[in-house]
């Protein structure tokens, strides 16, 4: 056991720096200190250091253990400046700290504008706030939509100051339950903010704020989409495809065809990751190395291959799976040109090391996750997997060892798969052993469209070329995806199942490979305590009675939840709409472990929108009602409006006792405002989920 621990530590110094800068970023972003506490912690470790060196010679070599922690510690306070520093929040010229609601804002585009079905989107960097006191400098990010008819596309591009006159609203969750945390998303990115704009709300400015190098990538980005939308013509699918597997560009993505990519276990071809990248090296080693002066030289060799690998890896958006992977072929193409090869895992924990420190916020990027866990996976399983069977035949061979990469992958990957995004697909060995080297093909034959798209014979049968195997790809993946056992989904996973079913996976994958009794016991407890977890979870789901209202923008939502049955009330346009309920509603399913719908549940009685449910009373009011004068008023728990009744407060109060008012997503805000303000004259609880998140009532 110790002759294989400590060499890893030999070989890859940097798992050293990494562990503690890691540590440092999560108390920072957990904990919050201020700059003055890191400041003294970072003193008094140096101090505490410095100290040390001043001691003899034999003591410093008794006590080598406390400069290692010495020197852990100071990483650590590293990690909390490091994160300190990104946080946006922590400048006193932030928009945030300044910003009053009668305030004018003064921003800059940050990109192109992205089309979505009722508005255009676009992250805008705020430059000055019009207050009454004069104009005040400031910075920070912000989401901006701007309605369609308040805008036409080309009329505003990157790099466009505009003037806004509308007030900022906080980014918010849904807070429907198992819902995408969006808040904490936009946060790791630096934006709080977010504003939806109508005609009168801005005005453009002549003045732009352009960047000269981000214009360049914008342009080639936009011509490279035309070279495609000329060339690949027939239908959108293939087009959309087509884009997202060369550049990353997924705005014309089906979201149909994305899950079945996602179900049959080959979302990875169309989402910019490593792969592409490693694709993309493999092309430039033969084409350089082929290539006069340049093949003669290693550093011009070195310098127009890092050129060509960073600047696909921006072309694509940059994102922390693909970066990862541009960093760590940096590390590996100056290695093996200079003679200095290094392990694998010190290139895994340098690249992390370095992307860390550039932002400290990709520790928590899905993508960056998966990207080193799905490398580490294979580089410590691909080989003892591979070796489980000789293959004489070549090609067998080779079928073997893709077989074995993908299974690797997919150890180590396999538990936040199921945290995430709650599924898992049973097929992905064959569709990745059949796919991955067809979208490899594909990815080249795109290529040499793009180089040679300017000669009309070459660019139309290399367009038409491209259009069939992206054809025939799809199709495959469909009739993949139309088998009834292509996935195994609606899977619940909280963060203590996972941290057990990690445990679970190093222990038994420790015992493979070594043959150590005690893991293999480890592995069994841990599989035992990971069972046992799951059972008691199960258990505790089939008592839950629940109600609750969804936050679902303009729709009624409603599910009465007893067990693992549940009863849902919603609008037509909502039950028609699969990719809505999947968006907003199967989240909280699955988190809730529900598995059947039902049209009645025997706890739930309802007459004229009156519900008993587990002794509490709720009333449904969707559509205006007159109630007769009774002599006394009726108890009920809940009263939930909904679909923008005409009614007033005061006079449900003269016919109901309710103890909490609840107005769904479906209401417009004016009236909600209006209900509530009457509630607070009645002094009466009320609920706006809108505002306030979902509403969750455990009965």
């Amino acid at each position: 056991m110790r002759s294989s621990w400590v060499p890893l530590w030999k070989k890859a110094p940097f798992l050293r720096l990494l562990m503690p800068v890691i540590i440092g970023i999560l108390l920072q972003w957990y904990i919050q200190f201020h700059w003055d506490q890191i400041l003294v912690a970072a003193v008094c470790f140096t101090i505490a250091f410095i100290a040390f060196q001043l001691l003899p010679l034999v003591l410093r070599f008794k006590l080598q253990t406390v400069q290692g922690f010495l020197i852990n510690l100071f990483l650590l306070v590293a990690g909390l400046f490091i994160t300190y520093q990104k946080d946006i929040r922590n400048n006193k010229n932030w928009f945030g700290n300044i910003y009053n609601d009668s305030d004018y804002i003064v921003a800059t585009i940050n990109e192109p504008l992205i089309e979505k079905n009722k508005s255009y989107k676009a992250e805008a960097t705020v430059n000055n706030l019009l207050q009454k006191g004069g104009v005040k400098n400031a910075t920070g990010k912000i989401i901006i939509y701007f309605q369609k008819d308040s805008v036409n596309m080309p009329s505003l591009q990157y790099g466009d100051k505009i003037i806004i006159s509308k007030k900022l609203q906080p980014i918010k969750n849904s807070g429907n339950p198992g819902a995408f945390n969006y808040r904490q998303y936009a946060a790791f990115h630096q934006i709080f903010h977010n504003v939806f704009l109508k005609k009168n709300d801005w005005i453009s400015l002549d003045e732009k704020n352009i960047n000269a190098f981000k214009q360049f990538l914008f342009t080639a980005r936009y011509k490279i989409l035309n070279i495609l939308q000329k060339n690949i013509q027939g239908n959108d699918d293939q087009l959309a495809i087509a884009q997202a597997l060369l550049i990353g560009y997924t705005q014309d993505l089906d979201k149909d065809l994305v899950q079945a990519y996602s179900n049959t276990g080959v979302v990875h071809i169309i989402a910019i990751s490593g792969m592409h990248l490693g694709l993309i090296y493999l092309l430039l080693i033969l084409l350089f190395n082929k290539m006069p002066f340049i093949n003669k030289s290693k550093i011009v060799k070195v310098i127009f291959i890092l050129c060509c690998l960073w600047l696909f890896t921006l072309l694509t958006g940059g994102a922390a799976s693909i970066l990862r992977a541009a960093v760590m072929f940096t590390c590996i193409v100056i290695g093996e040109n200079f003679s200095r090869r290094t392990s694998i895992y010190n290139s895994l924990a340098a690249s992390a090391f370095i992307l860390l420190c550039y932002n400290p916020y990709f520790l928590w990027d899905v993508g960056f996750q998966l990207s080193y866990l799905a490398v580490l996976g294979i580089v410590v399983f691909q080989k003892p997997i591979h070796h489980l069977f000789y293959n004489k035949n070549k090609w067998a061979d080779k079928i073997w060892q893709l077989t074995a990469v993908s299974v690797a992958a997919q150890i180590l990957t396999f538990p936040v798969v199921l945290y995430y995004f709650h599924q898992f697909p049973v097929l992905f060995l064959f569709t990745n052993i059949l796919l991955v080297p067809f979208s490899s093909l594909i990815l080249f034959v795109e290529i040499f469209l793009v180089a040679f798209a300017w000669i009309p014979f070459i660019g139309i049968y290399i367009g038409k070329l491209t259009w069939w195997l992206i054809w025939l790809m799809n199709k495959i993946i469909l009739w993949f995806n139309s088998l009834s056992f292509v996935v195994w989904d609606q899977i619940s996973a909280s963060v203590l199942s996972t941290y057990i079913l990690y445990a679970f996976v190093v222990c038994a994958g420790y015992w493979l490979l070594h043959k150590n009794k005690s893991a293999f016991k480890l592995s069994l407890f841990t599989l035992l305590l990971f069972m046992v977890l799951t059972g008691y979870t199960k258990w505790q789901k089939l008592q839950q009675q629940k109600l609750i209202v969804y936050n679902v923008p303009q729709h009624q939502s409603i599910d009465f939840i007893n067990g693992n049955t549940y009863k849902f009330i919603g609008d037509s346009i909502l039950l028609a709409d699969g990719m809505l309920q999947n968006f907003h509603l199967k989240p909280a399913r699955t988190a809730l472990q529900l598995t059947r719908k039902v049209d009645s549940i025997d706890a739930v009685h309802g007459i004229n929108n009156f519900y008993h449910f587990n002794n509490k009373k709720i009333l449904l009011i969707d559509k205006p009602v007159i109630f007769e004068p009774a002599a006394q008023k009726i108890n009920v728990d809940y009263i939930i409006i909904s679909k923008n009744p005409k009614l007033s407060i005061p006079y449900l109060a003269q016919v109901f006792n309710c103890d909490q008012f609840v107005f769904d997503g479906s209401n417009s805000m004016w009236k909600i405002a209006k209900w509530k303000k009457e509630c607070e004259q009645l002094h009466l609880r009320c609920y706006s989920v809108p505002e306030e998140g979902a509403f969750v009532s455990d009965l």
